[in-house]
């Protein structure tokens, strides 16, 4: 019997007897119906070893993590054919009676997949020491994410080095222009004019600043935690003649001091402040800005409900945001009310993020080679795995994208906001 013929029952046991997915063995043999756009390839037994020990999508990414299984073809046309099929979260999600199980254990004998588990992939994050969202364990978090490589990041991202949703005025458009498309309408929502101090939280390599000190003639600190993104945007801005503008910075958000500033801009930040933080992360945004200063907080969001599990069976915890937390809307803007400010404007841009992220498995498809010679074959892997099935999430509706725009009023309760959207957009002072 083919391993492809072995793997039959663990395949119907997980999916279901009608399934839509060709299976191929590490030994060539196939089974299911013929697909010419995408296959499951099991390159060993360690592969099913691992989803053996770990029925669910932390098992599945340490198999695909570590290459003993492949998407073979379309990545996302092959993840959402998976994901009508089972829920990944919980493992096999069909009744699994006294037969079936009885041929399960034939086939694990068979295909000699019985042993001990494997160990998980290097890439995988270890548990940070000390409590959530303090900010040692905050450093480390994001240096596991960030750390890996400023050409890797440059071959996935672009021209632009943005990591973060692009703006797509119009859809041909290329990812660079969406992305300086997103820097300008930040900007015009701050209302930015020449001669601000702007404070960017979670400055990345430095885009957002680099735009609106030439193009609105603001002067900027950027902060990060990141030492490869500080030193990379650093340069970046004595390279593009801004750098008697633009102050970069290693620094948490919490010991920023120099204030106060006339806007606070934070792209892509929000998420790795955590849900019990949101009210420090608030309240310290709010002192440090002036009367009439205005944030524009740009972040992630999940649906209602209760939060998933972190620890024990989560792809995107173990492998790309170590204690990321993805909160529902109203918790953020509940925060923000809470520490005095006004919310203004709210925008969704979940259609801009979907369009971002293939574009982004695009440029790593492009450049897998590359890619894997700058990093590592299972750091590819999980960036690969991860953008396309953040874009299903967010062509679901499963994750949402919102610019939320506050403002600090002043004692006599005046914001200095435009009293319409036209207004607010209206870009006065950009120099494209």
């Amino acid at each position: 019997m083919t391993v492809a013929e072995s793997l039959l029952p663990l395949v119907r046991a997980a999916v279901g007897a009608e399934f839509p997915i060709e299976i191929r063995g590490w030994d060539g043999s196939r089974t299911g119906p013929p697909n010419t756009q995408w296959a499951i390839k099991f390159n060993n037994r360690r592969g099913l070893r691992r989803l053996l020990w770990a029925p669910n999508e932390l098992g599945f990414a340490r198999a695909y993590v570590s290459g003993d299984i492949e998407i073979e073809g379309d990545l996302l046309a092959g993840m959402e054919v998976l994901e009508r099929l089972s829920n990944p979260a919980r493992g096999p999600g069909v009744h699994i009676d006294s037969e079936t199980k009885k041929a399960l254990i034939k086939a694990a004998l068979r295909l000699g997949i019985i042993g001990p588990p494997p160990r998980p992939p290097n890439e995988e994050a270890r548990t940070g020491r000390g409590h959530r969202h303090d900010k040692p364990r905050d450093a480390a978090a994001v240096s596991h994410h960030y750390d890996v490589g400023n050409d890797f990041y440059r071959l996935v991202l672009g021209e632009s080095m943005t990591y973060s949703c692009g703006y797509w005025a119009q859809p041909e458009e290329s990812l660079t222009a969406a992305q300086f498309a997103k820097c300008d309408l930040v900007a015009r929502k701050l209302g930015l004019t020449p001669g601000m101090r702007v404070l960017d939280v979670g400055c990345g390599w430095g885009t957002f600043a680099l735009h609106v000190a030439r193009n609105y003639g603001v002067r900027v600190v950027g902060i990060t935690l990141s030492r490869e993104q500080a030193d990379y945007a650093g340069k970046r801005m004595v390279d593009e003649g801004v750098g008697d503008l633009v102050e970069i910075r290693v620094q948490d958000y919490r010991d920023v001091s120099d204030g106060p500033f006339d806007a606070i801009s934070s792209i892509g930040m929000a998420e790795h402040v955590g849900a019990a933080m949101l009210p420090v992360y608030a309240t310290h945004l709010y002192e440090l800005l002036r009367a009439q200063g205005r944030l524009l907080n740009h972040a992630i969001s999940r649906r209602p409900g209760k939060p998933a599990e972190f620890s024990k069976t989560s792809f995107i915890d173990r492998y790309v945001f170590p204690d990321g937390e993805i909160e529902p809307m109203a918790p953020v803007i509940d925060a923000l009310e809470g520490a005095g400010f006004e919310v203004r404007d709210v925008e969704s841009l979940r259609e801009h993020y979907a369009m971002t992220l293939r574009a982004w498995v695009g440029n790593l498809e492009d450049n897998w080679d590359a890619a894997v010679t700058r990093s590592s074959a299972g750091r590819a892997r999980i960036w690969r795995l991860y953008m396309a099935g953040s874009a299903l999430g967010f062509t679901a509706n499963r994750l949402g994208i919102n610019q939320i725009l506050a403002v600090k009023c002043d004692e006599h309760g005046r914001s200095g906001v435009p009293a319409t959207r036209a207004e607010l957009l209206r870009s006065r002072t950009s120099n494209p």
